[in-house]
């Protein structure tokens, strides 16, 4: 299942593979994909929402469903 996420904060590619980094760490993730032009995240897998969002707020991005 894939499903995007709004991701505000990120400015530069270290961003990008920050927050795909602390994504791919959720439990359930097959693979995600950060855009910081599009401010979102795409994922693969069945991992919970809430644990997206929270992985992402807690690496220093503002982050929701």
């Amino acid at each position: 299942m894939s499903r995007t996420i709004t991701v505000e904060g990120m400015s530069c590619g270290h961003c990008e593979q920050s927050v795909t980094d602390a994504l791919e760490g959720v439990e359930g993730v097959e693979s995600a994909t950060a855009d910081r032009e599009s401010e979102s995240a795409t994922v693969e897998g069945d991992a919970d929402t809430d644990a997206l969002v929270s992985a992402v707020n807690e690496a220093g991005y503002d982050a929701s469903a």
